[in-house]
């Protein structure tokens, strides 16, 4: 994709009769149709469409809110996520999944959340991270064992399967892919009624949040609270000083002394199921789907995997391109494709003068394919991200957020897609068994539009 990048404005004096200046965008019955596609589940097409025509900053008029603003430029990403991030607060967007995974670090309020950070913090030091590279192999070898005899496979399927093992054995050292109520499904459902929910411009109050929950438990998305509160008191019934993440959690305290509360435990292990299964799961697909269509960029991977001594996990360290892969795909195709704020009080976003009350939605996925940033910005090259790639702006690859609220599990998330996908490349081959790359598609995160169907080879 490619599309007009404006240049910065930094000044833009109010013209005659005190009208403020607003980038473009389409207005009356086209506005009225963006917002249609976005309502009707193509959220993503109708960005890129605005990208594609009006360029890297768009207005939209967004009704009963001052207008939506769309930003593009990763000076822009920074202005909002980072040096101005307390004038910019989570929007109403969010509130579907606050009813379905409840004040986790995604979507809790200012004061909650502050409180949370701190105390879970240290809980993904890199040395707790490292301490779990084992059961990510290990999870990766299960998955091994499982496609034998397998000659073709749903990869986004088996990806999620595969995560949600990594996520369960990481948090309650449980196998939540064979439970009979696997919280899988509630997940995929809750994607599904968080978009709609988010999309539709309608105030939100106490009646919404009403529909909201009950189509959350007609639709099967409702159940993921209720999972983790049986997972956490089956964890604690078990005799044992087992290092996993919850038992690192409710050891947790902040400066304080204070710890988090039973139900401020299930939300953050509700969060982190749902995020750390869910974005991992798409790197892993997006990066394997890419390697089948650049067999150049494979067998690249292939050589580094295969030249890595023994059997037990690798050092990521010795995986540069392995590395690189990962990160071009989630450029490509950044699990979190857009991030929305409320503005606080007026501002001015690089030359953009946004009203108290906005909202702002700063898109990774349109960061990640700007041309004036990335050349051949539609092309797959892990070369950018090598050691000797060229310097560029911080935040133009934020494919884990930015500024304050950047994902806390980013390190988890990278280490274990990286040694993942280096497990399974180092014993299979996968090919797109259909033509060309699969359509994404714009959920809560970036999925594939359907099934992705792949081929197996049995390596070595």
């Amino acid at each position: 994709m490619s599309g007009p990048s404006a240049p910065a404005r930094h000044d833009h004096p109010d013209p005659p009769g005190g009208a403020r200046y607003r980038p473009p965008g389409p207005r009356g019955a086209q506005a009225a149709g963006v917002l249609a596609r976005m309502a009707g589940g193509r959220p993503l097409e109708a960005c890129a469409g605005l990208f594609a025509r009006y360029g890297d900053t768009v207005y939209l008029p967004v009704r009963p809110w001052p207008g939506l603003y769309i930003f593009s430029r990763p000076e822009q990403a920074e202005h909002v996520l980072a040096a101005r991030q307390d004038n910019y607060v989570k929007p109403f967007t969010y509130r579907p999944l606050q009813r379905m995974l409840g004040d986790g670090l995604l979507t809790a309020e200012e004061g909650t959340w502050r409180r949370h950070r701190r105390i879970i913090q240290p809980v993904f030091s890199t040395r707790n991270v490292a301490s779990l590279a084992a059961e990510m192999d290990a999870a990766a070898r299960r998955t091994v064992y499982r496609w034998t005899g397998s000659p073709v496979i749903d990869l986004a399927g088996e990806m999620s399967a595969l995560t949600l093992d990594v996520v369960g054995r990481a948090l309650f050292g449980a196998d939540l892919v064979v439970q009979a109520h696997s919280p899988g499904r509630e997940l995929a459902a809750g994607q599904w009624l968080a978009l709609l929910a988010a999309s539709l411009p309608i105030p939100w109050g106490p009646g919404p949040a009403r529909v909201v929950q009950a189509a959350a438990r007609r639709f099967g998305a409702g159940g993921v609270q209720q999972q983790v509160e049986q997972l956490i008191t089956r964890r604690r019934e078990q005799v044992g000083d087992a290092r996993d993440l919850l038992t690192l959690l409710a050891a947790a305290r902040d400066a304080d002394g204070r710890e988090l509360s039973e139900r401020e435990i299930r939300d953050e292990v509700s969060t982190f199921l749902a995020a750390g299964s869910e974005t991992t799961a798409m790197a892993l697909t997006w990066s394997l789907a890419l390697l089948s269509a650049y067999p150049r960029a494979r067998q690249r991977l292939e050589d580094e995997v295969d030249a890595v001594p023994g059997e037990g996990p690798a050092d990521p360290d010795q995986l540069p391109w392995t590395s690189a892969v990962v990160s071009e795909a989630m450029r490509l195709y950044p699990p979190a494709w857009t991030l929305e704020r409320t503005a606080v009080a007026d501002d001015d976003v690089c030359g953009t003068p946004v009203p108290a009350g906005s909202m702002v939605a700063v898109l990774p996925y349109l960061i990640h394919r700007n041309p004036a940033i990335w050349p051949n910005p539609a092309g797959f090259d892990p070369a950018r991200f090598l050691s000797q790639a060229p310097e560029r702006h911080r935040y133009a690859w934020i494919p884990f957020g930015g500024g304050k609220r950047g994902c806390i599990g980013a390190g988890f998330a990278r280490q274990e897609a990286v040694l993942v996908l280096a497990r399974l490349c180092r014993h299979y081959r996968l090919d797109l068994a259909g033509p060309g790359l699969p359509r994404p598609r714009g959920f809560v995160t970036l999925r594939p539009a359907g099934p992705v169907c792949m081929r197996l080879t049995r390596r070595g």
